[in-house]
């Protein structure tokens, strides 16, 4: 057993996915395949975008997430044989991308690929605001024969340099779902004028959530953060935060690798810095350095906010963001 709480997975392979239909993977949520009732059948990787496809859809979609609570760590979730049937009957698949989720891009590819698919990533604006990571994409795209960098033995790649946890970013949301509403229509032309509205709704909830952070920057005071990983990164900066952490620390992080002892040991210098206002730590992903790191923060008389990859049980995403911001302004009052 890996010494991690969690760890990045190997991704299914087509064949490997449709094998499993022959399993029972006990210990594993599944989502649960819906009758046709005339709705829009959704399946998202994650409740993040489940959620965010049924405020969209209203009562015209059925959705199910296969990751659907907090307690599940998308890097470490095993696709089951209910998930592929999910996604083999829906209709739009929605995943992250950018690496994050390779065992939903597994399912949607052994299904055949007959869903519309939207890739969050892609949809986010934020590669085209990385000039880095854009040009590195563009390099996998027209060299996959060659080693990377960035390529996971999962077979799909990490866009290096490139947040992929893009639903941290309230200008990314808006960009998803505008794009999520366009296919929408264009699955269910008649029910146009409904997703239309929830559309407008969902941007004016998030634009109160970007009111909310611009609040709290005014006097954040162009301080540093450390992180355990980059989940909460994009929140962060739209709270006028920088993340300080070395990247040696929050890649090994993410990917399950042994931390650099030098690295450790910056990261715990980093937390006892007076400039650093916060650590910012991965509640669904934890290592033995990064329990180590929240203990000299407390140390330190550090505020340390967590964060989650999903939705608490019970909650949206505009609930959650917005409680999410009110930690961040408690720790910088």
């Amino acid at each position: 057993m890996s010494r991690f709480t969690t760890s990045r997975p190997r991704a299914l392979t087509a064949g490997a996915v449709l094998a499993v239909s022959a399993l029972t993977l006990a210990g594993c949520a599944a989502a649960t395949p819906v009758e046709d009732d005339g709705t829009i059948t959704v399946v998202a990787s994650t409740i993040v975008y489940g959620d965010l496809v049924s405020t969209l859809g209203g009562d015209a979609v059925t959705v199910a997430s296969l990751i659907e609570s907090a307690a599940q760590d998308p890097h470490s979730y095993e696709a089951s044989a209910r998930d592929q049937l999910a996604v083999s009957e829906a209709e739009l698949v929605i995943v992250n991308g950018g690496g994050y989720d390779p065992f939903a891009e597994a399912l949607y590819e052994a299904a055949g690929e007959g869903a519309i698919l939207v890739t969050a990533v892609d949809e986010s604006g934020l590669l085209e605001d990385d000039d880095h990571a854009e040009d590195e994409h563009a390099e996998d795209d027209h060299a996959e024969d060659e080693a990377d960098d960035h390529t996971t033995d999962d077979g799909h790649d990490h866009i290096e340099g490139f947040n992929e946890h893009v639903w941290y970013s309230f200008h990314a949301m808006e960009h998803i779902a505008e794009h999520i509403t366009e296919e929408l229509i264009s699955l269910s032309p008649d029910d146009a004028d409904l997703f239309n509205t929830n559309l407008d709704s969902y941007l004016s909830d998030l634009e109160v959530l970007e009111a909310q952070a611009d609040t709290i920057a005014e006097t954040s005071g162009d301080r540093g953060a450390a992180v355990t990983e980059p989940v909460a990164v994009y929140l962060l900066e739209a709270v006028g935060l920088h993340n300080d952490t070395p990247t040696d620390f929050t890649e090994a992080i993410e990917e399950g690798s042994d931390v650099p002892p030098s690295a450790l040991l910056e990261v715990l210098a980093l937390v006892e810095d007076d400039h650093i206002a916060l650590l910012a730590y991965n509640d669904q992903t934890s290592s033995p350095e990064t329990e180590r790191v929240r203990e000299a923060a407390v140390e330190a008389g550090l505020p340390v906010v967590s964060f989650t990859e999903t939705l608490p049980e019970g909650s949206d995403y505009v609930e959650w963001m917005s409680s999410n911001l009110d930690a961040l302004a408690e720790a910088l009052a």
